[in-house]
This record gives C-alpha cells, structure tokens and sequence, in this order.
C-alpha cells in the first residue's frame, strides 16, 4: 500500500476526514521525508493538521513552539479527543506544578506524548533543553513562524533564539515553520533566522472566498452601529476589536445593557478572568468577545460568524489575521472595520517615541493599511496583492464579497495621468517611496526631496492639477495594476516593472476608481450572502447535545464536533455508529466516543418527525463613564480646585469643562458657585447673568460678540455650566 492511501487512512482513523485540504498532503510528506518545510496557509486553512498527523505517525515526539498558553491549550484539547490517551498531547509551561510537570516527564519518557507544545521563553531554559536531549523528537514544528520576523505583525524577540536552541539539544531534526500571514520580506526573515537554506515551500492563496468585506466610515456613533449589526445577527458568534482596554471595557458593558451576550478580554484583566471569557466564548455561553489584539491568536473557534474592528489595526498583516477567525468552517464570514484618519494619527503618535527603525517599520505597514482603507479596487485584490497574490477581481473565487465590488463607483479613464506618474518615478531615479513621489508630482517639498533637490527640478509639480488623494489612488491601483513592485530589502522604495516600461512606448487605456473620502462619507450599509438552509430546529437539538456533552468532558463544544460535521448530520440525520463515521469530520475514535448519544437523539427526532431521510433598536447606553461622573460631581461637591480634578483625571481644562456639560446638559446640577466667586465680580456675575437670561441662545461666539471679547471661552463656558444647572436643572 502506498504512502498516499496510506497516509488518507490516517487521516479518516485519527481526524475523521476523507480528504486533505489544500497543500496539506504534499507538506505532510515533505516533513516526513525529513526535509525541512515552510508551509504558508492562510487561518483556516489546515495549517496545524500539517504536523499534528506527522507527529501522530512518526517515532519520538514532535516538539511544536507557540506564542501563546490558550492556543497551545485549544491544541491540546483537540488532539486529546482524538485519542484515548491523554498523555498523546502536553503543554510544557511555566503555570505547571510539580506534580504536572512531573507526569509529563513522565508520558515524555515512556513514549506516549506525541506533540509536546512549549512557549519559546520556556523551551529557552536549560532544565529544558537538558531534559529534552535525553529524548526523541521527531521534529521542531514553529507555529506562527512570522514572531521571527521584525517586519511581521506580532514580532516575539524570543523567536529570534530557535535556531541556537536547536544546536544546543544536539540532535539533528527536521524544522517546519507554519505561518497565516507572511508577506514576502517576512518569509525571507524568516528562512534567514531558522537558517533554513533550502526548504520544502508550500504557499496556500490566501484567498478566503467565504468573507465579506466591508469598510464604514468611523462616526460618533459607532457603538450604536455596532449594537445595531450585532442584533441583526442574533446568536451568532463574533468578536470585536479595540486597540485600547478601556474601550473593550465599555463597549462590553454597553452590549450586555442591550441584551447581547458579551464579554471582555484584554490583557488587564486578570489570567482567570481571560481564561474563563475565552472558554465561556469557546463553549458558546457567550456569543460576543470584546478584545484587544491579546486575543487575536489564542481562539480557533470554527464558527465565528463576524468580526468587527472598532479601531482599524496597525497592518495589513493584523487585519487579515484577525478577519481570518471568521468563517473557518466555510460559512458565513462578514468582517466589517471602522475608520477614520484621526485613528491613523493616534497610532502615529504611539509610534514617535519608539527606534527610528522601529518607526520606519510602523509607518510602512500602517501606510498600507491606510490604503486598503480608502481605495475602492477589491478590497480582496488588494489584500492578496499584499501577501504577493495575484486574484481576478471580476470572475474569482469571492469576487463579489466585498463593498467595494457589490456598490461598485464610476470608473475613470486615467491613462495619461499614469504617463506623467510613469515618468515621474524614472526622472526621480526610482528612488522615492510612494509619499514623496506624490509629494513631487503636486509641487510639495519636504527634508529628502531638498536633499535630492528634486524641488529644483523641471519636473517638480507636474501634476499639481491634480491632488494628493488623486495621485495615491492611481499609484496604489498601478501598483496592483502589475506596472509598479515594492522593493523587499528597502520596503517602499517604488520601481518599475518591465509592463510599466512598455506602457510608457505604447499607452492603453487605464480606468481607475476615485479613492473614497470617508471624513465625509455616511455609512453604506450591506449584507452578505444568506448561507444554506437546514433544519434549525434539528441544529439546535444536536448544539445543545454537543454542550452538554462538551461540558461533562470539560472541552470546547468544536471539540466534540465541530459546527460543519453537525450541519452535516442535520443534513443525512445518521442513524447508526456505521452512518455516523462517515460524517464529515467523524472519524471512528470520535464516533465511539461522542455517538451513542447522538444516535439517540436523532433516531428520536427522526421518528416523531417523519423525516424521510437521504427592528428598529433603541440603543441603551451604559453610563460607560458613570464612575468618571460620579467622581466629578463629588469633587465639586467638595469645593475642589477645578484645576487640582482635571489633573488628577489627566485632563486639561478644556476636557473637564466639556465632561461637567455633558452632567449638566443632561440634567445633573452641579454648585460651581464657589469656582465663580473666584474669577467673576458681583457686577460681572449680574452682567452674564442678566445676558443668558434674555439671550435666543446659549452660543458663546454670540456671547462673545455681545461682550466684546471682554471674556474668554473659558470663561464663558463656565458660566454657562453655572447658569443651567441652576436655571434649567
């Protein structure tokens, strides 16, 4: 028998599946013909199958490195279903006891273990390393390879010391590096740190035809329009996105006042509290995760149904990664980010202090991320593009799953523009990035264009008809277009294809799309496509089997059976442990184990059944800022310094006057009377008093008007804050 029949029986006994996915099988042979191999497969795409069935067949245990103790805990409890043996899969960390740590020495020794997951800073250790030289390992698995790198989007320092790891066991093995998220430069870091010369490469698309992309304009609203899609999606699972923890903190809160089933998790919170948010999310008793980026790599929860970014993230890398745990079942997927330039400022401004190489870095990522923002090509086209990608945006796999191609805008001729662009870059040596190209085709100086005294030349400001705006879209979608290339070592450096050459001897027609505004843009509603129908009422017999069994094991419900093997029940409704084994992700351990139940509940409903087998929302708010207020108002009550609650709070006093009117305003009085004896006369308090009486309008430029400049906006605003608490409150 040969090792691909071979191999698909393995597959069907341990997993349950008939078939391989994608580049599974070619990665698996490669590993265990002893070639170093680097897979690069999008999330969801099998990656961790290519040395989960290795480790399961080869002699010795298979030393797997990962970032994080959930994601090394889901593993485990996924390969643990599988087998009768607990000890096939072991986390080695620093949150064992001696007693755990113990009995997997133990399981270690005498062969049991499998898949030995450890985190890099444990693995790092001598007592480690000593021990593990007393064992066999069959081979390094390096999951979420991109840690290596400087240019990936969750750079782990500690990566970097894998490969002088390696020569201190002083046994020679076989590495394979997984990533979902590698852009060229990535790939290339990484090969060069693991010392990896010639390796099996095998890169998966990255295409995910199953998503929806959707980008909205960021209002003030946003919580609301959250709030919003959530309810429309009642019941499904998703998670959402914050870069900061106060926000995942409020906006959790306000979603529970509006009867969603949320919780929050960021790194702040407690490792108890993470720990039982993530398994309440896993075990599905709670449909929403409010989180910071803490959470993007420890969840591998199949049937994510969206996911929505509040504040867009740092790179494009990010983005994919965190969209890609949506829909890795194959259903319904709908990522849905927020944006707004004042966002991309703020993470500018975190980036200042940091090391000028470190900066460079920041800023050409978050640039990209900018332009996949605002352009309006394919928003898939261009993230596929990133990852070195070609897609047809009009007959590909999910060509149409995006804002961009559904609502598409009017397109306009460009040809000659993208002439005078061509030209530009040769006249500038082909030395510029995309922002100071711009900047010399509208005439605008800057410290490297002097430098170069491009502003001298008799190209500068050739295209000063046009904008900036109008300038970077056309660049962005040439780019794409195949007539420009980003050099890898300098990251940003534009050159020139040999199409882009050609274009330049004979023009064509170029028809690009106008970049959206979304300063000014109001938000485009969309839907995704509908996913298939089957018998809810029968889905939901066998979710509600699936938890209560899951919760008797004390695993995730996935790990019983995941979401698609019971759409696939629901659809041939089997009736014996024979039927079962040939459900989509049943194997035989699995049917065996979890069957007899099912087959119960499902003869049942099949016999009582007949079955002939083969609004518009009120948004609640929270009082997120309820202790704030609180705060305030007994500061005043205590007849504080305004200036001393304003710094206790870090605050200037413009920003403490706008809180106590947003008190006031909204009918909380507030005694400021001894601030106002302070700064104002008895005349004066009978002047401004007398004025807001008889004023059509509280507006302080009319105010201001009346009075002359006498008084400053300050000033002013306090008064006011006085006048209706008293008079209106």
């Amino acid at each position: 028998m040969d090792k691909q029949v071979d191999l698909k029986k393995s597959l069907k006994k341990f997993f349950g599946f008939s078939n391989f996915k994608g580049l599974q099988e070619p990665a698996i042979n490669s590993l265990l013909s002893k070639n170093d191999t680097f897979v690069i497969m999008p999330t969801g795409g099998g990656k961790s199958m290519c040395y989960q069935l290795p480790a399961l067949l080869c002699k010795g245990t298979a030393l797997v490195v990962s970032p994080l103790i959930a994601l090394m805990k889901n593993q485990v409890d996924t390969i643990r279903g599988i087998s009768a043996e607990n000890g096939i899969a072991h986390v080695l960390n620093s949150s064992l006891n001696k007693t755990d740590t113990l009995k997997v020495k133990q399981d270690l020794i005498s062969g049991v273990t499998k898949l030995l997951f450890v985190a890099p800073e444990s693995l790092a250790k001598k007592d480690t390393i000593d021990f593990l030289k007393t064992i066999q390992i069959s081979f390094l698995a390096v999951d979420e390879a991109h840690c290596i790198s400087e240019w990936g989007h969750d750079f782990r320092p500690e990566y970097r010391n894998l490969r002088s790891i390696l020569d201190q066991m002083g046994q020679k093995i076989s590495i394979i590096a997984l990533t979902a998220t590698a852009t060229p430069k990535v790939q290339e870091d990484i090969l060069k740190n693991l010392k990896i010369s010639a390796p099996k490469v095998f890169k998966s698309s990255f295409n995910r035809p199953n998503l929806y992309y959707e980008v909205r304009s960021k209002s003030d609203q946003v919580e609301t329009e959250i709030i919003k899609f959530i309810k429309t999606n009642q019941g499904k699972s998703g998670i959402v996105y914050c870069l900061s923890r106060k926000r995942v903190e409020e906006l959790a809160k306000m979603m529970q006042v509006n009867g969603i089933n949320a919780l929050p998790y960021h790194a702040g919170l407690d490792s108890k509290t993470r720990e039982r948010n993530q398994d309440m999310f896993i075990k599905e008793d709670c449909d929403v995760i409010v989180a910071t980026i803490a959470f993007g790599m420890g969840i591998d929860k199949p049937d994510v149904r969206f996911v929505i970014h509040h504040d867009i993230p740092k790179s494009i890398e990010s983005y994919y990664q965190e969209t890609g745990r949506a829909g890795r079942d194959g259903g319904e997927g709908h990522c849905l980010a927020f944006y707004s330039y004042k966002d991309i400022e703020k993470l500018e401004k975190f980036m200042s202090g940091k090391p000028l190489a470190e900066q460079e870095v920041g800023f050409a990522l978050l640039n990209e991320m900018v332009s996949y923002a605002e352009t309006s090509i394919s928003r898939r086209k261009f993230i596929l593009h990133y990852f070195g990608e070609e897609f047809d945006s009009e007959n590909g796999d999910g060509a149409d799953m995006d804002d961009n191609m559904r609502y598409p805008k009017t397109k306009i001729e460009a040809g000659k523009k993208l002439k005078i662009l061509i030209q530009t870059i040769l006249d500038t040596k082909e030395k510029y990035k995309a922002k100071e190209i711009v900047k010399t085709l509208t005439g605008e100086k800057n410290a490297l264009i002097i430098s170069h005294r491009t502003h001298e030349k008799h190209f500068f400001g050739v295209g000063k008809d046009r904008d900036d705006k109008f300038w970077m879209a056309l660049l962005r979608q040439a780019l794409i277009g195949g007539y420009f290339f980003k050099e890898i070592e300098t990251y940003g450096i534009i050159k020139l294809t040999p199409k882009a050459k050609a274009f330049l001897n004979q023009p064509v027609s170029f028809l690009i799309t106008a970049d959206h505004d979304y300063e000014s843009n109001k938000p485009r509603l969309s839907s995704n496509k509908p996913i298939i129908e089957i018998d809810k009422v029968f889905m939901d017999l066998l979710r509600s089997l699936r938890k209560k069994v899951a919760m008797e094991e004390d695993v995730p419900p996935y790990a019983v059976f995941q979401e698609y093997s019971l759409e696939d029940m629901a659809l041939k409704y089997p009736i014996s442990l024979k039927e079962l084994s040939q459900i989509n992700g049943v194997g035989e351990g699995k049917a065996k184990r979890y069957g007899p139940k099912f087959i119960q509940i499902i003869k049942k409903y099949v016999a009582e059944n007949q079955i002939s087998r083969p609004d518009d929302l009120i948004i609640k708010s929270t009082g997120a800022n309820s202790a704030l207020k609180l705060y305030l108002i007994q500061s005043i009550d205590r007849k504080l310094s305004l200036e001393d609650i304003a710094s206790a709070k870090g605050m200037d006093m413009v920003k403490l006057i706008s809180e106590m009117e947003t008190i006031v305003f909204s009918g909380t009085k507030l005694n400021i009377d001894y601030w106002i004896n302070d700064i104002f006369d008895d005349d004066q308090i009978d002047e401004l008093t007398n004025y807001f009486m008889e004023a059509v309008s509280d507006d302080l430029h009319l105010a201001s008007d009346e009075f002359e400049g006498e008084y400053e906006e300050e000033e002013l605003r306090l008064f006011r804050l006085k006048f209706i608490s008293e008079v209106g409150n």
